[in-house]
């Protein structure tokens, strides 16, 4: 299992959710990635894309003006 970073920063809706999806694609299972990103519509749509599709939401934060969600992968259900 490995530990990854995306950077969706200044990205709009619906980009960080698509980034994250392309991105996740290339996962292992249990992989994790923090995705960190400005937009804050992306804490409700990355989680929402995440009980879609079987994914994990292990943690979300504010960092100076970032913020940053932590997915855990599991692509038994892609």
């Amino acid at each position: 299992m490995s530990h990854h970073t995306l950077d969706a920063r200044r990205l709009l809706c619906p980009m960080p959710v698509i980034k994250t999806q392309n991105f996740v694609a290339t996962l292992a299972q249990g992989d994790t990635v923090d995705v960190i990103c400005t937009d804050p519509g992306a804490k409700n749509d990355i989680p929402a894309w995440c009980r879609i599709n079987g994914h994990e939401i292990i943690g979300m934060a504010d960092k100076d003006n970032d913020i940053v969600i932590t997915v855990r992968v599991d692509n038994q259900n892609n």
